[in-house]
């Protein structure tokens, strides 16, 4: 009986694992079971795109950047040509041809074949990822590479549009050009969707509104096996949407005019609507071909550029400081009347020369001088006793530095180009901490004339010009007018104008002033270069000494016309480097581009209609 019990007992125990076993495999079984169903057809989907995602390889597509235009939006000043780029696939080339088509693919290429070499290192002789060799590949190469492709395994092109700059010369500091990123560019960039094959705004425009120009790329995906190739000819592409079109606030016509008018002279020409602080033409001499950069061999371009000691790369209408000479007597003269420092009517006498503390200041107008003069006289004649004394005496060197901070010296207009100089504005304070020495008294009268350390870019001169000639309103420089829909031009957005600065400075004073300077060109010694008869001008000459006795900067600011609404007016700012020979020519550009603008003229008829001709070298006219 005891054995049975044993027996039955064991029996048991045994069936009680099994039973146990049995329902922990159910439950193994039943959890997989599960998982399965999740997987195959709850999840199922996404399971499914995942792994149609990993067995994908997708090529990038670049998209056009936007065009160009100036403010009449007609013609594109800059847009995109078709152009090719031709890939390597050392995947699909069997190892031991590898060689030789590097070598017919550099032939045609016309280019070194140590050159592809370097791109084609030995880790990827088993990638299916494509090689960029060489881009701005012209049609013409390409059917030659078509022609040969059944010996050129591995070989493929594609579109890679290329930026044209349709209209050159001086508009080159104004748009700049495009470029290969850089590692450095890249690695500030590389969010934004850049990659090593990425082209980006150098200067200039294209810089300032890279985001607004480069577009959103597309992309074309094929299905691949686990080596890269392509296992189906199905495939998805997303067409690439191309950038943003500009209008700028240029005038091609008045560039053109401010081009020539200048002529091949080192200085620039800035021309201003102050209602709205529009840069109608903007011009920098000596200027490059921004098509330069897409060609072969720019880097040697570039690198005589850089070596050029005309700094032809540089935008010396914003990028430039000089001394703003004569014209800052217009800052002055604003302050004398503002703070009543001095009757208007009250005669100084300028006898050519003036001693004060052991040093001789002579004025531009030696023995015997200018004689007596009121202010209105003094700023006509440009006399320098005059302002020495008035602003020594009676405004004093802080009150002369408010005004100049007030007219906005000293500081970034904000104009939306990259590069811009603050100028300066020097201090008894700035001197003391950078030269250890004290102000002096003759550093006042450096000042006071537009001379010793106060610097100036001519945009920031055209914009003193504009407080003027608004009362007391700066509006904030800009280039850009609209951005514009590429595929139905719709205006996207338009640029208002923005006011920069609010002058407290009175409007009788700003009206004072402006016949002061209406007085320079009608009977002072800007008369004989503004002898327009289609419009009234007023404008303010400027002459920096730069330690050359037989040149100086030639300077004229000038807006017009003198008795219209501002919203009717334009400013003119023009610099004639010391590097030039000494001829006077400021106020002569000035004079042309005013006449044709006023006059509809071309550069020859402004100047046939002013007279001028006989100014005119034969090496200065430019065709």
């Amino acid at each position: 009986m005891d054995e049975f019990n044993q027996d039955r007992g064991f029996f048991l125990e045994k069936k009680n694992k099994l039973i146990v076993f049995s329902l922990l495999v159910f439950f193994v079984v039943l959890v997989y079971v599960i998982k399965l169903f999740s997987m195959q057809v709850i999840h199922g989907e996404s399971f499914r795109d995942r792994a149609e995602r990993i067995s994908q390889r997708t090529k990038r597509i670049v998209a056009q950047r936007g065009e160009i235009y100036d403010r009449n939006a007609t013609v594109p000043m800059v847009l995109n040509i078709d152009s090719f780029a031709v890939d390597i696939t050392l995947g699909e080339i069997p190892r031991d041809e590898i060689n030789t088509v590097i070598s017919k693919l550099a032939v045609l290429l016309g280019v070194k074949k140590e050159k592809i070499e370097e791109l084609c290192t030995p880790e990827f002789y088993r990638s299916f990822t494509p090689i960029e060799v060489k881009s701005n590949v012209p049609y013409e190469t390409i059917a030659k590479i078509a022609e040969k492709v059944t010996d050129l395994p591995g070989v493929s092109w594609k579109s890679k549009p290329v930026r044209s700059y349709v209209d050159t010369g001086s508009l080159s500091h104004i748009i700049g050009y495009v470029g290969d990123i850089t590692k450095e560019e890249l690695k500030i960039y590389y969010n934004k969707g850049y990659n090593n094959n990425s082209v980006i705004g150098k200067t200039g425009i294209e810089k300032q509104y890279e985001e607004l120009l480069r577009g959103v790329d597309g992309s074309e995906a094929r299905t691949v096996d686990v080596k890269g190739r392509n296992i189906t000819g199905d495939f998805i592409v997303n067409p690439p949407v191309m950038g943003k079109n500009l209008v700028l606030t240029i005038d091609k016509d008045l560039q053109l005019l401010a081009e020539k008018a200048l002529g091949e002279r080192m200085g620039a020409i800035v021309v201003l609507k102050p209602s709205t602080g529009e840069v109608l033409a903007m011009v920098s001499y000596p200027f490059y071909d921004s098509n330069i950069f897409t060609r072969e061999g720019w880097n040697l371009v570039y690198q005589k550029l850089l070596a050029d000691s005309r700094a032809p790369l540089l935008n010396r209408a914003i990028s430039s400081s000089y001394p703003p000479a004569s014209t800052f007597k217009v800052i002055m003269t604003t302050g004398l009347l503002e703070e009543k420092a001095i009757d208007p009517f009250k005669e100084i006498e300028c006898k050519g020369e003036m001693v004060y503390g052991d040093r001789l200041f002579r004025c531009h107008i030696r023995r015997p001088g200018h004689g007596f003069l009121n202010m209105e006289e003094a700023l006509g004649v440009s006399c320098d006793i005059y302002y020495w004394v008035a602003c020594r005496e009676n405004l004093g060197i802080e009150k002369m530095i408010d005004y100049a901070e007030d007219f906005q010296y000293g500081k970034k207009t904000g104009i939306d180009l990259p590069n811009e100089t603050e100028g300066f504005i020097p201090t008894p304070q700035w001197k003391e901490r950078r030269f250890h020495e004290k102000w002096l008294g003759g550093d006042t009268l450096n000042m006071s004339i537009g001379q010793g350390y106060t610097l100036a870019s001519p945009l920031q001169v055209a914009d003193m010009c504009a407080m003027v000639v608004n009362s007391g309103v700066i509006y904030k420089p800009h280039i850009l007018k609209e951005v514009r829909d590429p595929v139905t031009g719709e205006v996207i957005q338009k640029i208002e104008p923005e006011v920069l600065h609010k002058s407290d400075v009175s409007e009788e004073t700003f009206k004072t002033v402006a016949d002061y300077m209406h007085y320079v060109v009608t009977e002072g010694s800007s008369r004989y270069p503004m002898q327009s008869k289609i419009v009234k001008i007023a404008g303010k000459s400027g002459t920096a000494e730069v330690g050359l006795d037989d040149r100086w900067h030639s300077w004229f600011i000038a807006y017009a016309p003198y008795d219209g609404p501002a919203e009717d007016a334009i400013v003119v700012s023009t610099i004639v480097e010391a590097s030039n020979p000494w001829e006077w020519w400021a106020p002569y550009a000035t004079s042309i581009v005013i006449q044709g603008y006023f006059g509809n003229q071309t550069y020859d008829e402004a100047v046939d209609a002013l007279g001028f001709r006989y100014l005119i070298k034969p090496t200065q006219r430019m065709e």
